[in-house]
């Protein structure tokens, strides 16, 4: 009953904090022409954020283990900001188009990994290293299908931007390795 009071009691506090990002564009909207959201803007960016919030704040209330929080942050985290720069700007090129949208696989990896996990920190682990594979074979299929030659695209900027959101989920997997031999040597010392 006490984590369910805790858990209402970090709903509003995401929400406060979802309207105060939402605010900068809204203030910046009144002072600048630069930014131009729509009201489908500012519903999208604001249910991304809000959902984001409450996913750590559900899964990190699994576990009391900080590494495992930290590997949590920064896969959430990555897997935000990556949904983010796709719907701005595209990760690849300018533009909706196809090499865009093959980014929601890098999504359905993580789902499921996770999925899977059942949260546990060694399943996690594969789950996190599944996900960064699949933002350097995603680089392999854009550069073998060309798109280096769209405009606002290069060999680099895709080979970068691959490993740019590819390096925080490796990251996160070795942390969940570690979170893993950790749990497992405190559950040898309660056993003996």
């Amino acid at each position: 009953m006490k984590s369910q009071l805790k858990f209402y009691q970090t709903v509003p506090a995401v929400a406060l904090f979802t309207g105060i990002i939402l605010l900068v564009p809204f203030v910046a909207m009144q002072f600048t022409n630069e930014v131009n959201w729509s009201v489908s803007d500012f519903i999208i960016m604001g249910a991304l954020l809000f959902g984001t919030g409450i996913l750590f704040m559900l899964v990190t209330r699994l576990t009391q283990h900080i590494v495992y929080k930290v590997a949590l942050g920064l896969a959430v985290g990555a897997a935000f900001f990556m949904i983010y720069v796709n719907l701005a700007v595209g990760l690849i090129g300018d533009g909706p188009h196809w090499g865009n949208l093959m980014y929601a696989s890098v999504v359905l990896v993580l789902i499921v990994g996770v999925y899977l996990s059942r949260f546990k920190a060694a399943k996690l682990e594969r789950a996190m290293y599944a996900t960064a594979g699949t933002f350097v074979l995603l680089a392999v299929v854009a550069l073998a299908a060309n798109m280096q030659e769209y405009p606002g695209s290069s060999v680099v900027e895709i080979i970068s931007i691959n490993l740019f959101f590819a390096l925080p989920f490796a990251v996160s997997s070795l942390l969940f390795r570690y979170a893993a031999m950790e749990q497992s040597n405190e559950s040898d010392k309660a056993s003996v």
